[in-house]
Order: C-alpha cells, then sequence, then structure tokens
C-alpha cells in the first residue's frame, strides 16, 4: 500500500528551504530595505525643508536625534540661505528691550545651540567648531567688534547661551579647545595685551569690547560657578599678577557712567568678591581701613561679609574670627569699641531699612526684599551665636 504522505508532500533530500523575501501582500515584489529617513524618503529635498520651516527650533533638534541621515539632512538645510534666515535671528537692538522679549531671543539661540550640539554629535571637536563658526559667522553681533552699539544689544548674550549649551557636559580638554578657537579667532591676545599694557582710559573703547564679550560669552549669565570658574582661570592664566589684577578690574570692576556702565557694585557683591579672595587679601583690605580710621565703613563691609555667609552657606566661624583679626589691628581699646559699636549700628540700620521697604511693600517679582530680610536676621543670629560659642569657651577654659 502507497502512502499519502509519500506523494509530493517530501520535501526533495539535501535541498535546503528557502526563507522567502517577497511581500505577502504583492506577489513577485521584493520587500524594499527599511529606509533611514522613514516616511520622509518619498519627500523630495526641498519639499522637507519647507516641512522644516513649520517646526519650532526645539522639535527640529529632536528630529535631528531619529537617525544620522536625518541629522545629515538637518546639517544641510541649517547651512543654507532660508534656513539661516529662520534660524539666526538677529533682532537684538531693541531701543527698550521688554523682558519677555529679551527672554525669547535668549530661549531661542538656548534651543539652537542644543539643535547644533545634536546635529555635530558624532563630529570631532575641532570639526564641530568649525561647522559652528561657519554658521554662525553672518551674525555680526557674535564678534568682538561686530556692533555698533554693544551696550544695547543682546548679540553676546545669545552667543553666550548659545555655547553655554553647546558645551554643556563636554571635557576639559574639548572646553580648552573652544577657549584656544575663540581667542584666535578674535585675535584676543593681542587686545588684551594692548588693553593692560597701556594707561588705564586710554583704549576705552576697546576696554568696553573685552568687558562685554567676556562676560557675555564666557561668562554668561546663569552659568553654573564652577564653568565661571573654568573660563575666568583660562582667561587670567597667562598674564601676571599685576595684569590679571588689571584684566580682572575691566571685565567687573565699577565704570563712569559717562563712558559704560551706570551701575556701581553692590555692597554684598564687594563683601562677596573679597571673601573669594581668600583670608590674606580679605584681612589686608579690612586692616587697611581698620588702621586709616574708617570704622563705619569696616563695620558697613563686616555685616555685607556675614550676609554672604548666610546666603552662601559658608561658616559663619570664619566671620567671627575674621572680626577678631581685624580688633587687633586697632591700637586703642576706645577704637575697637567704637568699630564693634559701629558694627552693631550698622546692622540694627539695615535691618530697620529692609523692615521699612517690606511693610511698604516694596515687592519685585522674586520678592527679594522680605528674602533679603530674612537672610539677614538669619545672619545676625548666627553671628552672634558664634560669638557667644566663643566667649563661653573662653571663659570656661579659664575657670
Amino acid at each position: 500500500m502507497t502512502s499519502g504522505a509519500g506523494s509530493g508532500g517530501a520535501s526533495v533530500p539535501g535541498q535546503k528551504q528557502r526563507r522567502s523575501r517577497r511581500c505577502g501582500r504583492s506577489p513577485g515584489r521584493e520587500c524594499p530595505a527599511p529606509s533611514a529617513l522613514g516616511a520622509f524618503q518619498s519627500l523630495p529635498l526641498e519639499i522637507f525643508q519647507m516641512v522644516l520651516n513649520y517646526l519650532s527650533v526645539k522639535d527640529i533638534s529632536m528630529l535631528s536625534m531619529v537617525s544620522k541621515t536625518i541629522s545629515g539632512r538637518l546639517i544641510h538645510y541649517i547651512s543654507t540661505s532660508s534656513g539661516s534666515r529662520r534660524l539666526l535671528l538677529q533682532d537684538f537692538h531693541q531701543e527698550l528691550p521688554a523682558r519677555r522679549e529679551g527672554a525669547s531671543i535668549l530661549e531661542h539661540y538656548r534651543a539652537l545651540g542644543l539643535l547644533l550640539k545634536r546635529c555635530t554629535l558624532l563630529l570631532p571637536t575641532r570639526d564641530r567648531l568649525k561647522y559652528v563658526h561657519k554658521v554662525l559667522s553672518g551674525v555680526s553681533c557674535f564678534k568682538l567688534n561686530g556692533c555698533a552699539s554693544p551696550l544695547h544689544c543682546l548679540g553676546l548674550q545669545c552667543y553666550g547661551v548659545f555655547l553655554q549649551i553647546l558645551t554643556a557636559g563636554w571635557d576639559e580638554l574639548e572646553c580648552h579647545r573652544v577657549f584656544n578657537f575663540l581667542w584666535d579667532l578674535g585675535n584676543l591676545a593681542r587686545k588684551v595685551q594692548t588693553v593692560v599694557s597701556s594707561k588705564p582710559g586710554s583704549a576705552r573703547r576697546l576696554e568696553l569690547r573685552i568687558r562685554l564679550f567676556c562676560r557675555g560669552v564666557l561668562l554668561s549669565p546663569g552659568s553654573r560657578r564652577s564653568d565661571s570658574a573654568f573660563w575666568l582661570t583660562r582667561i587670567l592664566k597667562p598674564w601676571p599678577m599685576v595684569n590679571q589684577a588689571r584684566l580682572l578690574y575691566i571685565i567687573f570692576g565699577p565704570v563712569s557712567s559717562r563712558d559704560v556702565v551706570p551701575q556701581e557694585w553692590l555692597m554684598e557683591n564687594n563683601a562677596r568678591l573679597l571673601l573669594l579672595s581668600g583670608n590674606s587679601i580679605c584681612f589686608t583690605f579690612m586692616a587697611s581701613k581698620a588702621v586709616n580710621g574708617r570704622a563705619v565703613e569696616l563695620a558697613r563691609l563686616m555685616v555685607f561679609m556675614v550676609l554672604v555667609c548666610e546666603k552662601d552657606l559658608y561658616c559663619m566661624d570664619w566671620a567671627v574670627r575674621m572680626m577678631q583679626k581685624v580688633c587687633n589691628v586697632f591700637s586703642t581699646p576706645w577704637e575697637r569699641n567704637n568699630f564693634l559699636q559701629c558694627l552693631e549700628n550698622s546692622f540694627a540700620r539695615m535691618l530697620m531699612d529692609m523692615l521699612q521697604a517690606v511693610l511698604a511693600g516694596e515687592r519685585d517679582e522674586e520678592d527679594s526684599s522680605f528674602l533679603n530680610l530674612f537672610h539677614l536676621m538669619n545672619a545676625q543670629a548666627n553671628f552672634h551665636k558664634e560669638i557667644l560659642y566663643l566667649a563661653m569657651g573662653s571663659t570656661s577654659s579659664t575657670s
């Protein structure tokens, strides 16, 4: 009897079955290989770029992470004239820029920095910097001498937030390359040499340009303290100490309203700079005021140093020890007691001024007047607590 299974259903021995690569729905046609462009594969490049015009910069940035091919198309789009007009906004010169308008253009360049960061992710650092420079080279306000009205321009601030996002997460070696690239591009070494070796005020325009570039681009507001410390170290490192001091004054120091900036430093910022300068410089500065009989100024400065210790979470016993060292500079007990009286008067006067501002309803969006009062009251309490600890400790040791 012949088995039904043995008729035509058995496979031929030694012949391997091949898996068909034909589409089930379209017999006889091969399935196309999946495209890295996905649904954009069928669109001409011009139509693809027209679609991008309807996307925000943040959406384009997200799209760049889809595939390497998409990222390549976006790089091409950014380099085109239409892409540059769309992405490189240059409305930096509002006469009196509203806070919302200024923030919007800064947010735009923050998003653009993230877009270029993602598009150039696979490139070496040197090539990334060259590409970014090629893209931004048409924005004159991003250059050291590119803007005719730098004091009323947001260009350098936009460049700063752009670089801040672009270089976020880069290692120190890559950041060194960024600094060298920017420094060489603007020929800043020669220009800084000019201002630090000339008499103060003889190159006012150049001093202003260097000040605005360093503060807007490298030391942009909102940067982390560690990042600002890195860039400031790179700016100062090539110069001897006397030139470093001059450069620090150009970048951060108060300038007369006739020349550049109509704002003097707040006393709190003076105290913060002294505290960060180290014990030696801080004591020398304060001892000079003590020797010259400027007890009222010294007392007010001491109050602000106590306030900075409270706000920035430094140990309050440092302020007490510094006060002790300064008290030892006074030659007579009367001078020392007068300084201590001035210190307490300064605390009382500042507390009354801040309380009056709070009661008068002088509040901004951040409610800073109430916060300052809160910090100063805590600062005074913690300062006097450390003095009591010191006094009680010395009393118990002598008994």
